[in-house]
C-alpha cells in the first residue's frame, strides 16, 4: 500500500521542517510550499490525501487557497492559524476547512488528528467499496421536487442536479434516512463525521446553512430541516 499524501502550506520556515520530519517518520509522503498559489497548483497536481494549511500565508491567504481548492477536491483540510478568534474558525469552516487547529499546538494532538481524519476517509472508501461489491441498490427517495438518488451520489431540485460537497450529501442523506426524527448535534457529528471526530460541531450548523441555501425555498424560514431549540435539527422532507 503507497504511503498518503499530505500537502503541508506553511510560510514559517521552522514550523514547516518540523512538520515535515513528524509526518514523514508516521510515514507519511509530505510536500511542502510556503506560497498560497503554489500550494493550489501542487495539490492539483499531486491530488494529496490531506493539506494541512496555514491561515496566515502571503499572498493568496489560506482561505483563499482553501476556497480554490474546494472548487474542484474534496481532499480534507486541516486550517492552522496563529489567531484564536471564533469568526476566523466559523469562516475557514464556512470555506471547507474540515477542522482548525491553533498555534501553539502539540505535534502528537496533530499527529492523533491527522490520522483520525485520514481514517474517515478510509471508512468511507471502504463503505462504497462494500455497496459495490454487495451490488446494493439503494432507492431514488422523492420529496417533492427533491430527490435524492443514492446509486449517481446525485441531488436533484425541480429534476436538475444540483452541486453538493460530500459532506453536504452525506449529511442530507442522513438526515433524510430519519425523516421526522430529533437528531442531536452530537448524534449527528458521530454517524456523519465519525466518533473520533476532534474538531468543533458547529461546522454542522455551517453545513446545514448550506443545504437550506440549495433546497428551502426561503433560507431564512426552513420547511424541510427544522431547528429545534436545545435539542438539534428535524428534517421535514
Amino acid at each position: 500500500m503507497s504511503a498518503k499524501k499530505i500537502l503541508v502550506v506553511e510560510d514559517e520556515r521552522s514550523l514547516q521542517e518540523t512538520l515535515k520530519y513528524n509526518l514523514s517518520k508516521q510515514g507519511y509522503d509530505v510536500e511542502v510550499t510556503g506560497d498560497g498559489a503554489k500550494a493550489v497548483q501542487i495539490a492539483r497536481k499531486i491530488l494529496p490525501d490531506l493539506i494541512i494549511l496555514d491561515l496566515m500565508l502571503p499572498g493568496m491567504d489560506g482561505l483563499e487557497v482553501c476556497k480554490n481548492i474546494r472548487q474542484d477536491m474534496s481532499t480534507p483540510i486541516m486550517m492552522v492559524t496563529a489567531k484564536d478568534e471564533e469568526i476566523d474558525r466559523v469562516v475557514g469552516l464556512e470555506i471547507g476547512a474540515d477542522d482548525y487547529m491553533t498555534k501553539p499546538f502539540s505535534m502528537r494532538e496533530l499527529i492523533v488528528r491527522v490520522k483520525a481524519m485520514l481514517r474517515r476517509v478510509r471508512m468511507v472508501e471502504d463503505d462504497v467499496k462494500q455497496s459495490l461489491q454487495e451490488k446494493e441498490e439503494p432507492s431514488i427517495v422523492v420529496f417533492d421536487n427533491l430527490t435524492i438518488d443514492p446509486i449517481r451520489r446525485e441531488i436533484l431540485i425541480d429534476n436538475k442536479p444540483c452541486a453538493f460537497k460530500p459532506k453536504e450529501y452525506e449529511l442530507l442523506v442522513f438526515l433524510a434516512q430519519h425523516q421526522r426524527q430529533v437528531l442531536s448535534r452530537e448524534h449527528i457529528l458521530e454517524r456523519v463525521w465519525g466518533w473520533d471526530y476532534i474538531g468543533d460541531s458547529r461546522t454542522i450548523d455551517v453545513h446545514i446553512r448550506w443545504l437550506r441555501g440549495k433546497i428551502e425555498k426561503n433560507p431564512s424560514d426552513p420547511e424541510r430541516i427544522i431547528t429545534v431549540r436545545g435539542a438539534g435539527y428535524r428534517f421535514e422532507g
